[in-house]
């Protein structure tokens, strides 16, 4: 896959998480701490965010790294693998948080 092609996928999700915030790119540049013409040209594709500045993302629009850079979301072998190193006493209480975060999106 062309790097173009791989940064406008990037900025096509930031682009769809900024909307589902309610975000201008102006609101979304200010978070991430950037210009809003920096920002505009990642959404486009023509520019690529620092590591640092995907940790932001992450941290201020709560989009995973992964997802923003690849389009891969958690799968149920990521979570069986997260389940198997938790406590078994607690494998019933993330079971649950992972339920009602999945709420939250429907």
């Amino acid at each position: 896959m062309a790097s173009e092609t791989i940064l406008t996928k990037i900025g096509e999700r930031l682009r769809m998480r900024r909307k589902q915030m309610g975000l201008t790119q102006d609101q979304a540049a200010e978070m991430l701490k950037i210009s809003t013409n920096f920002y505009g040209e990642v959404e486009r594709g023509n520019r690529r965010l620092s590591i640092e500045k995907i940790i932001l993302v992450y941290e201020k629009m709560g989009l995973e790294p992964t997802y923003l850079l690849t389009g891969e979301r958690m799968t149920d072998h990521t979570i069986k693998n997260i389940l198997k190193d938790c406590p078994e006493d607690k494998v019933i209480v993330v079971e649950q948080i992972l339920r009602s975060l999945t709420m939250l999106y429907r």
